[in-house]
C-alpha cells in the first residue's frame, strides 16, 4: 500500500513514518502543509494520503481543505484525517464525501494510530473503499445531531447500530460487538433505512446515506 503523509511536526511526522512502515505501508512522500500534500498526491497517485487536520499557515483546518481536494481532483485516493481532538465539523465535512465514489475516508485521533492494529485496520478499509471513523467522534457528532434533530423513529438499539456502521463496521462485527445474531442485525438495519427513507436502489448506498442522514445537520 502507497501512502503520502502530511504532517508538519517533523518529530511526529518521522514517528508516523515508522508506524506506517511497520502497518506495511510504502510512504512514497511525506510533506508538511496542505499544498504540498494535494501535490505529492497529484505526483505520486497514493492508494491513501494520511492527513493531519492542522497545518502551516494558519493551523486551523488547512489538512481538511486540502483533503476535500484530494477527494474531488483524485477521488481514487483514500482520506485518512488524524487529529489531535475531535473536530466535529471537519469529520461531518469529510465523511459527507464517502458517497462521492472513488476511495474511502477515516477520521481517527492520533492517541488511537499509536496502536499498530488499529492503524492497519483503517488504513486497510479505507484503502478497500470503506469509511473508518474513532468511536469518540462518532459520539461527538451523533451528540452534535440529537441536538439539532434527535431522529426519535430509531430506538437505542438502533442507534446503537448506526454508531457501529459510522465507524465503517460490517455486520459480522456489529453481530460480535453486540452479542446479536446476524438476522437481528439485518432487521435492525432494515428498519433503520425505512424510518430514514432510504429504499432500496441500485444507484445509491444506502448504507453510507444512513449514517450521512444522521450525521449531518438539519437545515434551519
Amino acid at each position: 500500500m502507497r501512502v503520502v503523509l502530511a504532517e508538519d511536526s517533523v518529530l511526529l511526522r518521522e514517528g508516523l513514518i515508522r508506524l506506517l512502515d511497520e502497518a506495511g505501508a510504502e510512504v512514497v512522500a511525506a510533506v508538511g502543509d496542505g499544498v504540498s500534500l494535494v501535490d505529492a498526491v497529484a505526483e505520486h497517485r497514493p492508494d491513501v494520503a494520511v492527513v493531519d487536520v492542522r497545518m502551516p499557515p494558519t493551523f486551523t483546518d488547512e489538512g481538511l481543505r486540502a483533503a476535500l481536494r484530494i477527494r474531488a481532483e483524485v477521488p481514487a485516493t483514500a482520506i485518512l484525517v488524524l487529529s489531535q481532538y475531535v473536530e466535529e465539523s471537519y469529520a461531518a465535512d469529510l465523511l459527507a464525501t464517502a458517497d462521492a465514489g472513488g476511495g474511502g475516508v477515516g477520521y481517527l485521533l492520533k492517541d488511537r494510530v499509536s496502536k499498530l492494529t488499529e492503524l492497519s485496520d483503517a488504513l486497510a478499509r479505507v484503502a478497500a473503499g470503506g469509511t473508518v471513523l474513532d468511536s469518540e467522534v462518532v459520539s461527538a457528532l451523533f451528540t452534535r445531531q440529537r441536538r439539532r434533530n434527535p431522529l426519535d423513529a430509531l430506538t437505542p438499539r438502533e442507534q446503537e447500530v448506526l454508531g457501529l456502521m459510522a465507524e465503517g463496521r460490517r455486520n459480522v462485527a456489529i453481530c460480535r460487538i453486540l452479542q446479536l445474531s446476524a438476522g437481528t442485525i439485518e432487521k435492525h438495519i432494515s428498519s433503520i433505512f425505512d424510518k430514514l427513507d432510504l429504499p432500496p436502489s441500485a444507484d445509491d448506498h444506502r448504507r453510507v446515506l444512513a449514517v450521512l442522514a444522521w450525521l449531518r445537520p438539519t437545515a434551519s
